[in-house]
């Protein structure tokens, strides 16, 4: 999903009583004690926490491997008040967790394995039904090879390697975007991926008892993306109909988008941009628009009550580098008089996609709370990094068009202490309309995957309870 401290966001840039953590001379390292008090989450406050499969399952310090851990870490969670959870199940390496028609099963990864004969998702879902969570399962949609390890269907098969997405380059020249040492993103727009998204899609929807599915990393790799041939033809294509631009085939592509680029922090941006770039970036959230529609449909097509959505993070500012327009379809960043967006352009609204979601879930990833804890930002009520002001920015751009799942990043962020983590998840709670979701599960029992180096679940059970 986002980023996890593995030894591995676009830009950022926890649930038991300490007295429950104490261990007697007998218990191994870091072994979870469930809570002495259940606590009772309060209706209508819903507790998601995100379980990432790579680093809860694979990771040197993940406990899901072991079935015994698992029921551990179940009972711990909801005993703190979690009412959920994200189930990963497919990762960037374009695998999945479960034996699937349509790719191979990771079962193996870093030396470590999944449960011998036992199918990982089935057994969590069967577990986390007999605590009564409500079940999420998650993809990572748009990548399909673990750039660092070389696996995955981008690696593996060279008919699906042609799509893998093209970047620029900071000098203009398009490469392959695991020449870059970023995993690989595939295109969006190519009717290929888009199939092989939509039967994982369908196929985990009618596998599994699940409540909701969840679109991860259903975007572009960043603005630098997609600028191959395919992407070049449709964009031309698009250009003729929706504007009459006779004069389109003849564009200099890609510098009529982007003339020249720069790098900023190991990003790659445009530097100076081209008559064409404003479209581009219209052009572009058209693709993810129309794959949601179909994903939504894919959903539902297998069981209509299913719910819907997406995890995005919560920096709408800079979304649209990734091709991702997450607001209402009623909402005009062109027009708006009340906060300005310099990349908008008439039109862009058009791809909003709140409409299609039942839920979702923000990475509020920021140490700041509230708005009125900085100087600079005291004044305002849009303010995208800061949890205050992003959930405020989140509700007005997509007018409360579904239930909203503010979230808190516990391990990777530079939390000063657990009291943080508390309030940031009380502030959440109490001001949206879904819930919190809790990322990621290994940040919690695992100090080792966490900034403050310690058990968090205290922190999460104090922001929890009434």
């Amino acid at each position: 999903m986002k980023q996890l401290l593995t030894g591995s966001l676009l830009v950022v840039a926890a649930m038991v009583a300490s007295v429950a953590c104490k261990k007697s001379k007998s218990d191994p390292p870091g072994t979870v004690n469930p809570v002495d008090t259940p606590v009772v989450t309060k209706p209508g406050r819903n507790v998601i926490a995100w379980v990432d499969a790579r680093s809860n399952v694979f990771g040197t310090y993940g406990r899901l491997n072991d079935t015994t851990e698992l029921k551990k870490v179940l009972d711990t969670l909801q005993q703190s008040g979690v009412t959920g959870l994200v189930i990963d199940v497919k990762g960037s390496s374009g695998y999945t967790m479960y034996p699937s028609a349509y790719t191979k099963q990771l079962t193996t990864l870093d030396g470590k394995s999944l449960p011998a004969n036992v199918d990982y998702v089935g057994y969590m879902i069967k577990e986390a039904r007999k605590r009564s969570f409500k079940i999420y399962t998650s993809i990572v949609t748009m990548v399909e090879g673990d750039g660092n390890r070389q696996i995955g269907p981008v690696f593996d098969d060279p008919n699906f390697k042609q799509y893998e997405s093209i970047v620029c380059d900071v000098t203009g020249k398009r490469v392959p975007v695991t020449t870059t040492g970023r995993n690989a993103f595939v295109n969006p727009a190519q009717p290929a991926v888009q199939e092989r998204a939509l039967n994982i899609v369908k196929e985990i929807v009618g596998k599994y008892d699940i409540d909701g599915f969840i679109l991860d990393y259903a975007r572009y790799t960043d603005i630098d993306a997609d600028f191959s041939d395919f992407s070049k033809a449709q964009f031309i294509k698009f250009l003729q109909d929706k504007y009459n631009d006779a004069d389109a085939v003849n564009m200099k592509f890609p510098t009529d988008i982007v003339t020249t680029w720069r790098s900023s922090n190991g990003q790659t941006l445009p530097a100076t941009t081209g008559k064409y770039y404003k479209k581009w970036l219209i052009y572009r959230t058209g693709v993810i628009n129309d794959f949601f529609k179909k994903a939504r449909a894919a959903v539902k097509s297998v069981k209509a009550n299913v719910s819907f959505g997406v995890y995005v993070g919560a920096w709408y500012t800079t979304y649209y580098q990734v091709g991702v327009n997450w607001a209402s379809n009623e909402y005009d960043p062109f027009n708006d008089q009340e906060v300005r967006f310099d990349w908008a352009y008439p039109g862009y609204m058009e791809n909003g996609y709140a409409e299609q979601l039942d839920l979702l879930m923000t990475g509020n990833y920021f140490t700041q709370i509230l708005l009125s804890e900085n100087a600079a930002t005291a004044n305002l009520k849009y303010h995208w990094w800061s949890v205050e002001g992003s959930i405020n920015g989140t509700k007005y751009i997509t007018k409360n068009k579904m239930p909203l799942y503010a979230s808190i990043d516990m391990g990777n962020v530079d939390w000063p202490n657990k009291g943080e983590i508390t309030r940031a998840i009380k502030y959440i709670l109490n001001n949206t309309s879904g819930g919190i979701m809790l990322f990621d599960v290994v940040h919690i029992y695992a100090p080792q995957y966490n900034r403050l180096k310690q058990p968090l679940w205290d922190a999460v059970k104090e922001g929890i309870k009434q």
